[in-house]
Parts: C-alpha cells; sequence; structure tokens
C-alpha cells in the first residue's frame, strides 16, 4: 500500500499545484498540463526544495496542493459503509487524520518529481460534464511508465477538485478502504482514527 501510495504523491507533486482561482476558471485537463510545467520548473530549480528543506516544502503543500482536493469525499469514499455510522466529531476527525497522511507522504515524497516525466492522453468529456477524469502516463529514465488517472469532480464555484487516483489500474481510494475496514473491525471507527493518529505522529 505504501509504495502504491507513494508512486501517487509523486506524480501527484507535479500535476496539482497552483492557487485555486485557476482551478474555477479553465477545464481540468488544461489546467493540469498548464501547472505541470510550471511546477516541474519550480522544483527542478528551487534549491531548498531539491534539499528537503522541510518547513518549505510543507509550506507548498499546504498552500498549493491541498485546495485541489476534496478531503472529505475520498474520506467518506475510503470509510465507505462505516461512513454513515461515524459521528459528526468521528468524520471530522477521520478527514484531519487522511488530509494529515496525505501531506506527510507527499512532503517526504516532493524532491522526486524532477525525475519525473508526465504524458497527457487526449481528454473526453460532454459540456456540462461535473465528474471527469484526465488521464496521464509517468515515466523516468530506466523504468517502466505509469499510468495514472486523476478522477475530478465540480462543484459550483469551488474548481475542479481530486476525489480519487487510479494509479496503474488500482484505486487509491479502494486500497485505503480495505485498509480502513480491517481497522474498523478490530477497533471501531474511534480505532480507526487512533490508527491513523499513531502512524502520522511517527517521527
Amino acid at each position: 500500500m505504501y509504495r502504491l501510495l507513494k508512486r501517487f504523491i509523486i506524480v501527484l507533486a507535479a500535476g496539482w499545484l497552483s492557487v485555486s482561482v485557476q482551478a474555477a476558471e479553465v477545464g481540468p485537463d488544461a489546467l493540469a498540463k498548464n501547472v505541470t510545467n510550471d511546477v516541474l520548473r519550480i522544483v527542478r530549480q528551487d534549491k531548498e526544495i531539491a534539499t528537503g528543506n522541510p518547513a518549505k516544502i510543507h509550506t507548498l503543500v499546504e498552500q498549493k496542493v491541498l485546495p485541489f482536493f476534496d478531503f472529505k469525499h475520498m474520506t467518506q469514499l475510503a470509510v465507505g459503509k462505516h461512513w454513515p455510522k461515524a459521528t459528526p466529531e468521528q468524520q471530522e476527525g477521520l478527514v484531519n487524520q487522511f488530509r494529515r497522511m496525505l501531506v506527510r507522504t507527499y512532503a517526504s515524497s516532493l524532491t522526486s518529481v524532477a525525475d519525473y516525466k508526465i504524458d497527457f492522453k487526449p481528454f473526453r468529456a460532454a459540456p456540462g460534464d461535473t465528474e471527469v477524469t484526465v488521464s496521464t502516463e509517468v515515466s523516468k529514465p530506466g523504468a517502466p511508465p505509469i499510468p495514472i488517472d486523476y478522477r475530478l469532480e465540480k462543484s459550483g464555484n469551488n474548481g475542479w477538485k481530486v476525489f480519487d487516483v487510479i494509479v496503474d489500474n488500482v484505486s487509491l481510494v479502494t486500497v485505503y478502504r480495505n485498509s480502513f475496514n480491517s481497522e474498523v473491525r478490530k477497533g471501531g471507527v474511534d480505532g480507526l482514527i487512533a490508527a491513523l493518529e499513531r502512524r502520522n505522529n511517527r517521527p
């Protein structure tokens, strides 16, 4: 699971850094292409990011990446059938811990982005679609290409946001759902929150 997540996060770094207003003004495919080119340039030129400056990386993640994710929807899908059984407080705790987990993993992988090349596949969507898929293929020297599909939805004036990622034909949400179900069976929703918190608090 960690290897799959790390692949996802590495690719994510090259695709979804920008100011949130852009998501509302352009289509998801154009947004991804424009931002990818800009961010690859920044990461390759920024020596502090390249050397793993934690404060700068975390600031970058918080300000430029997180606005493109619907963490509540992602968490809801990952928790699955257990989500309606959770109290509002438990749901909030799940979303917060899920968000922390992705931030930590993203930050630890950000310096690897410069080695990757991203090719965007032809984009297909009908006018008025509010849920789309942006398909890419990611590669680096000496390794086979990895297909990555971003599932996005548009809600009102909030622009396009990611709610699932398909890495090499495996859904990130589905992978988490299997893991989360196991934790809920062992300790209930509170047990899942505690397990995520323990993971997030590790050095």
